[in-house]
Order: C-alpha cells, then sequence, then structure tokens
C-alpha cells in the first residue's frame, strides 16, 4: 500500500489483504537500519486472523521515499499520518527498538487513536555509544557488523530456524546493507542519532493508559533488560514477556513474538 505524505511516498505491507475498515488495525514499526520485513511472520498472521496490517517503512528506508529523519517526534507524527492516510483512525501499535519509542511518542501524542501499545526489544533513555555514532557515519559496514554482532543471542539458531536454509544474522546483515544500499545518505547515523536524542520517554510513559505490552530478549545486549526498569516502573500496568533471544527477537523467536503479540491484541477491546 502506498500514500503521499509530506510529498513524498510512504509504504505500508499489509500481509497480502486489503485494508477493511471494519476490523481491527495493527501498525508495525521497525527499528534502525531497517524495514517492514522484520516483521513478516507477525504481520502475515495478523493480516490472515481478522486484522488489518500497516507495516510501514519508515521515511528514507526501504520503498518510502524522502530522507530519515533524525527526530523520534516527526515520526510519531509520521505514523498518525499514516494512519490518517490509510483510513484507521484508531490503532495497535507494535514496534521494535527505534521503532518502539515512536510508538509510545505516538501513544503520547494521540492516546485517543491508540488501543494497544506493544514495546520490544525496548529501553529508554536508548542511548547510543559515541563510538558507534561515529563508526555509523565514517564507516557504515563496519557499524553494520557490530550492531549485528551484538543483536543476536548467538552465531547459529535451532535446526530449521524458522525455515530451513534460513540464517538469522546473515539476513539481517544483508537487510542493513540494502538500506544503506538503496539511501546512501547515512541512514544507520540518522536512526542512531534520533533514538540517542529522545528524551521525552519518561513524561510520555507516564501518559501511558491503553493496554501495554513489553517483549524483552533475556541476551539482548543493544537494550538489555536490566535497563529496562523507568518504562515498565513508568506503566506499571504493562504486561512484560521474556523471550529467550537477543535484540533481534522477531527473527530469534518469530513464533514466541507472535504467540506474545496476538493474545496482547486479542485480550482486550481493539
Amino acid at each position: 500500500m502506498l500514500f503521499t505524505i509530506d510529498n513524498t511516498t510512504a509504504y505500508c505491507y499489509t500481509g497480502g489483504k486489503a485494508f477493511d475498515p471494519n476490523q481491527p488495525t495493527a501498525v508495525f514499526i521497525h527499528g534502525a537500519q531497517n524495514d517492514h520485513s522484520v516483521w513478516a511472520l507477525q504481520t502475515r498472521y495478523f493480516a490472515h486472523h481478522g486484522w488489518n496490517v500497516l507495516a510501514v517503512d519508515l521515511p528514507g528506508h526501504g520503498r518510502s521515499g524522502g530522507k530519515a529523519k533524525d527526530n523520534v517526534t516527526d515520526l510519531a507524527h509520521w505514523i498518525l499520518a499514516v494512519m490518517d492516510a490509510a483510513g484507521a483512525p484508531k490503532a495497535m501499535l507494535a514496534g521494535h527498538s527505534m521503532g518502539s519509542l515512536i510508538a509510545l511518542e505516538a501513544a503520547f501524542l494521540a492516546p485517543g487513536r491508540i488501543s494497544h501499545l506493544a514495546m520490544l526489544g525496548s529501553t529508554y533513555p536508548m542511548k547510543v555509544s559515541p563510538a558507534l555514532l561515529e563508526t555509523s557515519l565514517s564507516d557504515v559496514q563496519a557499524a553494520i557488523d557490530m550492531v549485528n554482532i551484538w543483536s543476536h543471542s548467538s552465531i547459529a539458531q535451532k535446526p530449521s530456524f524458522p525455515g530451513p536454509g534460513f540464517y538469522a544474522m546473515g539476513g539481517a546483515r544483508r537487510l542493513k546493507q540494502r538500506i544503506a544500499a538503496l539511501n546512501p545518505d547515512h541512514v544507520f547515523h540518522t536512526d542512531f542519532f534520533a533514538c540517542n536524542a529522545y528524551a521525552n520517554g519518561e513524561i510520555a510513559a507516564a501518559s501511558v493508559h491503553c493496554p501495554t505490552l513489553f517483549i524483552f530478549g533475556a541476551r539482548d545486549m543493544m537494550t538489555p533488560p536490566k535497563s529496562t526498569r523507568l518504562l515498565t516502573s513508568s506503566i506499571a500496568h504493562g504486561t512484560v514477556v521474556q523471550v529467550d533471544s537477543g535484540h533481534e527477537l522477531m527473527a530469534e523467536q518469530p513464533d514466541a513474538v507472535l504467540d506474545a503479540l496476538f493474545a496482547f491484541a486479542q485480550s482486550t477491546p481493539a
């Protein structure tokens, strides 16, 4: 599905289903140097089980045009504009890593429009080391390799995971390389800058009253579970689910993430 927002193309994957205004809507927001494809299993399932799916490519990523935005608040406004363009007055938001901050800020900006909030691989503040910020600007491939190693719990996953011939680390590396090739305008650095600079997380979290789910990777080195206490204490009504993975939890534990997300989505009226 393609829209025009801010005079540029905005792409959303819909799981192969047409938008149905009589169904609830779920918006999936990827993290840094990624695109909608990181949600492949989860979005496909939602789309074929009674939900509208809007899995976005953020500006400057994948099939969406324009420059990557270096401000989480601007990205949250963009998500709300996508909902407007799609005809979704209300939606569940699911965000991973940087996408979780965007989802949180959107819930702060438009609380009446967010039915559920799911934050995966999240933390606040989401500080990025100066060394990684500099490397993402000066040597993109080195930054990709650094993040790829830190984001996975192992160099090899279980057999047939999630299907024969699938290599989680290799797939994540190639996706980041593809985003860099599609948009050479330092997207990785822009994304990291946005995460590092976001300063409204505690205020935004304290304002959240909709059903909230946290999904954390037990072996996540990018946003380690011990760093999540500010978020989970600020949204005390939130449910915490921990899966056996690193930061790339949708790829390392696709079924566990799907089960948690879909049960959460079904648990309260959308």
